[in-house]
């Protein structure tokens, strides 16, 4: 068990399972506490957490999880339903949390959420801090390397900062979604948020590439063999894939096809420490692509959506006019309110009836009380 010093106070670095117990029984008093993490996933091949911030509205705390055996004192405070667990764009960490810990969270609070809900534009943590308290966040260290140690007391100081401030930033954002009656609309995304888990991959590489779909035949199956090579040279060496090759390079690779460690030089975005370390194996991808038989030729999963018929086209037109107007009228960004998705399965939708917006997969409670009777009586006019 360390400390380090910040300004306002000192905060302690949990590295022992006894003091983890106690700082644990602490959270188990509190109603709300904030919680954040940090990771190392723009360092490694598999991320994983490597630092939790914890913040009550008296103290805070740093949980060393690599110095940590368990972390199982954390999940009765984290998972009760009578603490607020206050969290910023909270969507991965839960998922995190979950998959390294299997630590879950029951009654979620997220203030980047929140501040959307409220039309905030600007809704990055250290914007949303800056404005509401004139505190400035230096994000000096967002991009480090949080597996290493020991953590410098500036970088605790940094991850102390992300916590440190939450909850008096929750009040306010409480407040006014009460004030707006949006209150309900934030607590069910947090509710739906509690059950997010990170999930296996599944099925060729090239369906998580961007830039894949433009694809086809023998270059869709050269794209394959590089991504293949690359993950496993990721594995490998321990680094993210998008370090070890970017995607825009294997798609100009697999559209260019070259025929030797020339012809790849001229590649744009290949280095020559990418082709010393990477060259004979791109080539043999190439190969190994191009050899591909015609009935075995990978293809990228065409949309299967039917084309729009002029009656839902029109129906679109409409729900999309009068989501401008009602944005405008609220202050909410669009994509918040009723994304694309959204109105387009509405408008297939044969009349809006409350048990086909109940048929929606993703469609919010809120937003079937808020407008469902008027996005109806919309359809109804086409």
């Amino acid at each position: 068990m360390s400390s380090f010093h910040r300004q306002g106070g000192t905060c302690e670095i949990i590295t022992a399972a006894g003091r983890l117990s106690e700082v644990a029984d602490i959270l188990k008093q509190q109603t709300e506490i904030a919680v954040d993490l940090e990771m190392d996933s723009l360092h490694h091949y598999r991320d994983k957490v490597c630092l939790i911030q914890v913040s009550t509205r008296q103290q805070s705390w740093l949980i060393d999880p690599l110095a940590l055996e368990s972390l199982s004192p954390l999940a009765a405070p984290f998972a009760s339903p009578e603490t607020v667990i206050v969290m910023h764009g909270s969507d991965y960490d839960i998922r995190s949390m979950y998959r390294d810990f299997g630590i879950e969270v029951s009654n979620l609070f997220d203030t980047m959420i929140a501040a959307r809900f409220l039309g905030i534009a600007d809704f990055g943590l250290a914007a949303l801090l800056k404005a509401r308290f004139g505190i400035e966040l230096d994000k000096k260290y967002q991009k480090a390397d949080w597996s290493k140690r020991p953590l410098s007391r500036e970088m605790c100081a940094y991850a102390t900062a992300d916590t440190s401030d939450l909850l008096p930033l929750y009040d306010q954002f409480r407040e006014e979604l009460v004030l707006k009656g949006r209150l309900t609309w934030a607590e069910e995304e947090g509710r739906l948020l509690c059950q997010a888990r990170v999930s296996e991959k599944e099925g060729p590489l090239f369906l998580y590439c961007k830039g894949a779909s433009k694809l086809r035949g023998h270059t869709l199956a050269i794209l394959d063999e590089l991504l293949q090579m690359r993950d496993q040279q990721s594995e490998l060496l321990d680094r993210p894939p998008f370090k070890v090759l970017s995607a825009d390079t294997l798609i100009e690779i697999a559209e260019c096809r070259p025929e030797s460690i020339y012809d790849l030089s001229l590649v744009k975005g290949m280095t020559s420490g990418q082709l010393q370390r990477h060259g004979d194996g791109i080539l043999n991808a190439i190969e190994r692509g191009l050899a591909t038989p015609e009935d075995r030729l990978p293809c990228f999963p065409r949309n299967g959506k039917k084309e729009v018929q002029e009656r839902a086209k029109e129906r679109l037109k409409n729900l999309k006019s009068w989501r401008e107007r009602y944005c405008q009228k609220v202050g909410i960004d669009p994509g918040v309110l009723a994304p694309n998705w959204l109105l387009e399965a509405v408008a297939d939708t044969e009349s809006g009836s409350a048990e086909e917006l109940d048929a929606i997969h993703g469609m919010r409670e809120w937003q079937k009380g808020l407008f469902g009777a008027e996005m109806t009586r919309i359809l109804a006019t086409v």
